[in-house]
């Protein structure tokens, strides 16, 4: 039943907001829904531009950071991997890493390669003399 406010026994704005919200939403169905969400989300992608979308990602991302903690980010990093572990063979790794060996090679030279060597086998001595 609708609420009268003190405006001369009208309905409030916010009340007849709520009204035809849950009348729409007793019509209609998922994929009206998802319909004018896609209509919305392609009038959307016309009117703005990449500066846009990085703006709000970045508003999302340090939301997001603020509301959780380092649980958070490992768990839903083991899931991504897992999904992606069940969705790709063996190829795509292979692929993946032929690419980040051949940028690493193209953005590093061989000192970088001596450093990463000798940090490597200082760690594997280390673990292998218990110290």
């Amino acid at each position: 039943m609708a609420k009268k406010n003190n405006n001369n026994g009208k309905m409030s704005r916010e009340e007849a907001g709520r009204m035809g919200g849950e009348a729409t939403s007793k019509k209609h169905d998922k994929e009206f829904y998802q319909e004018i969400g896609r209509k919305g989300g392609e009038a959307t992608a016309d009117s703005h531009d990449k500066d846009f979308y990085q703006e709000i990602g970045k508003k999302g991302g340090e939301a997001t950071a603020e509301s959780h903690d380092k649980d958070f980010y490992q768990e839903i990093g083991k899931k991504g991997g897992e999904a992606t572990a069940e969705s790709h063979g063996q190829e795509f790794y292979q692929e993946i890493g032929r690419k980040g060996g051949e940028a690493t090679s193209e953005n590093h030279d061989r000192s970088f390669y001596e450093e990463i060597g000798e940090k490597g086998g200082k760690a594997r001595w280390d673990k292998d003399n218990d110290k």
